[in-house]
Formats: structure tokens, sequence, C-alpha cells
């Protein structure tokens, strides 16, 4: 284990050439540096997180909700017991194609209408209640608004905050402060807690892609705390939660009906989304840790590991903007020609921005080809575009 825990803490990989482990652990008297062991203290923190979520929901979102005349709805058809069409609908695929539904058909000896039916009801039943989305989407909201403005607090108060350089002056001897410790430990208590939360939220066919991505964020904040990047990981974390709490007080207005605050709300956080992840961060932050760094610290093997990382974060949120952009073409063009079904219309006025916003948040359904056996006349499945869209944009 020690031959190991050596390995795995090599100075060379770590630290900047000519800095060792011993010269940081033993700083002058009230000065502080971060060390990996103060990360312990976050799966505790994520356990009450967890906690104060469950609270805020039952007893602060859910009364919101009522207020709202939002309601926990029932679902009106379940599906018959069949213990094959469940096999299939369990294992298998839960819209199954023109081959899948003539095979069940002559199997059970029904018709394929009533196969369709019999899996249309049987999704109705899996599917959240508004409700549920409702108290989820305000905890993310509360959360999320309570994280930026700290951290816009905290930072407004910082050198690094106006001067980028500031983030390497003194590399790695940099006092670690409260204010920051408590920032980035709460920042990585939360992302815990969405992994804990997961397996008992809204059940997405993204999960393990989103388990995957929080494991990402969580290894990330992890790894510059330990590093002692904190100062410009403080800048990275307070980048991307500038625009999260906008999607998801685009989403309560959208479930509470509030129709055109629906579309205000979509149409900043889309602004500020593409301001903060393809101008803000690019050209500051990228721009501090690539060249800055290089000029006042120089390279090491983590530091080419972090911008690594850094990296291929701006790649995906270049992908994350094309998909926003063509989701928003393609429902700009389907408001115009009629491609949203008629009950998707009746239910949001036909509004581009709301079908923008809702094939987000998968509420908008399109209509499906006949031969699908999500092709039920009055029922439609979600654009397969926005499922990925919203599986990376959400945190």
């Amino acid at each position: 284990m020690a031959a190991l825990s050596a390995w795995f803490w090599n100075e060379r990989f770590w630290l900047p050439h000519n800095v060792t482990w011993a010269d940081l652990a033993d700083p002058a008297p009230g000065v502080e540096y971060p060390k990996a062991r103060h990360l312990l203290s976050v799966l505790p923190l994520a356990v009450g997180i967890f906690a104060v979520r469950i609270l805020f929901e039952r007893f602060i979102a859910s009364p919101c909700a009522f207020l709202l005349h939002i309601h926990a709805a029932s679902v009106h058809w379940r599906a018959t017991p069949n213990t094959v069409l469940e096999k299939v609908f369990t294992s298998i695929t839960k819209c199954p194609d023109s081959r899948h539904l003539d095979g069940l058909s002559k199997q059970l000896d029904w018709d394929v209408r009533k196969v369709q039916r019999w899996f249309r009801h049987r999704r109705n039943q899996d599917k959240p209640s508004i409700l549920t989305k409702f108290c989820e989407s305000m905890w993310r909201l509360i959360f999320y608004l309570f994280m930026f403005t700290y951290g816009i607090c905290f930072l407004w108060q910082c050198p690094w905050m106006w001067d980028t350089h500031h983030c390497w002056y003194n590399y790695p001897y940099q006092v670690l402060t409260p204010g920051l410790y408590h920032y980035y430990v709460t920042e990585l208590g939360f992302y815990w807690s969405l992994m804990f939360s997961q397996f008992t939220d809204i059940k997405r066919k993204d999960f393990p892609i989103m388990f995957i991505h929080h494991l990402a964020t969580v290894s990330l904040i992890s790894f510059s705390y330990a590093n002692n990047m904190l100062r410009v990981g403080s800048l990275v974390m307070c980048v991307h939660d500038a625009s999260d709490f906008l999607l998801e007080a685009a989403k309560l207005a959208n479930y509470a009906k509030y129709q055109r605050l629906c579309d205000f709300l979509f149409v900043l956080f889309a602004v500020v989304f593409f301001i903060t992840r393809l101008v803000i961060y690019p050209l500051w932050i990228l721009n501090t840790t690539l060249f800055e760094s290089w000029e006042i610290i120089g390279p090491y093997p983590s530091w080419w590991l972090f911008n690594s990382l850094l990296l291929v974060l701006q790649v995906l949120h270049v992908i994350w903007s094309y998909l926003i952009a063509g989701i928003a073409y393609k429902a700009l063009v389907r408001g115009k020609v009629g491609g949203i079904s008629s009950q998707a219309l009746s239910g949001w006025k036909g509004s581009v921005a709301a079908q923008l916003f809702s094939g987000l948040s998968r509420d908008v359904r399109l209509s499906s080809s006949p031969g699908s056996g999500c092709a039920t006349q009055g029922h439609s499945e979600t654009c397969p575009e926005a499922t990925l869209a919203l599986s990376w944009l959400c945190d």
C-alpha cells in the first residue's frame, strides 16, 4: 500500500520542478495549504446535501407547486399485465419497430394496434409526473443560484478575478482561505450528491453517460484541489454555474405554463450559455491556464493533464452549442411548416421558444413515423437530438 501511495503521489508528476511535498507539509503559523485529506469531509457533506434536498422537495417545492396548481397526475390507463410484452419492454426496447410489432402480434395473436397501445400505456406508467419534475428542477435552481451567487461574491474580492496572472503567482505556495475552501468543498459535495440522487431521480436513457459525466466532474475538481490549482478552478466553476440556474428556471416556468416567462428565460439561458462557454471560457480561462501559467510556472506533468482535461471540456462546449443551435433550427422550421404535432401546438401555443426549450427538457413530443411502435395516434416521442443535448447541459 505504501508503494502504491508513493507511486500515485509522485512529486515529479504533481508538483513543479524543484518543489516537494515536504516543502508544503510545514507552512508558517496561520497558513494552510490544500491537502488531499481535506476532501474526506466531502462525502458526509454530500449525504447532508442529499438529505436537505429531500426535505426541501417535500416541504418547500411541493407546496410551491400546489400554489401553481401543479399536482401529481394519476395514470388513467395502465397496461394489462403481460409477461411476454413486459420482458420485451424491460430488456429489448420500449419503442418496438414494425418488425418487433409484427412478431409480437403473431406470437400473442393480438392486433398490431393493440400491441402499440400496450406499449404506449406501459411507457406512460413510468413517466414522472410534472410535480416530480417541478420539485427536482426547483431544488437544482436554488442550489445553482446559491452557488453562483456565492462564487461571484467571493471572487469579486479576489485579485485573480480581475487579473488572472494572480492564479499563478507564488504557485504552489498559495494560501487556502476559508472562503475558497467552502466554495470548493460545497461544489464537490453537490456533485457527489448528484451521483447519489441519480438512483432516485427521474430515470433517463442517458443514466450511464450522466454518471460518467458526474464522475469526471468530481475527478477534475478533486484533482485541482489536490494540486492547489484552486484559484483558476474557482473561475472555471463560476463560469459553468452562470447558465445552469437559468435553464432550471425556464423549466419551472414551463411546468407552471407561464409561457412568455419560459420563452424569455430560455433565450436568456441560451445567450448566457454561448457567451460563457464559447467566449469567456476559451478567452479567459484557457488563456491563463495555457499561456500565462506557462510564462510564470512553466509546464510539468500534471499541468499537461489539467490543461488536457480543460481542452476536452471546451470540445464538449462546442458540441453542446452545436446541438442547441441544431435543435433551435429544427424547431424553427417545424414551427413554420407545422412539423409540431397538434397536441404540442395546443399545449404550448405554437411558441417557437417553447418548442426549443421543451425539446431540451423532453416535454414537446414530435410525431413519429407510422411504422414505429411509438406512432399511435395522439402519441409521440421525444426528439432524439434533445436527449443527448440535455444529458450534458444540465450539469
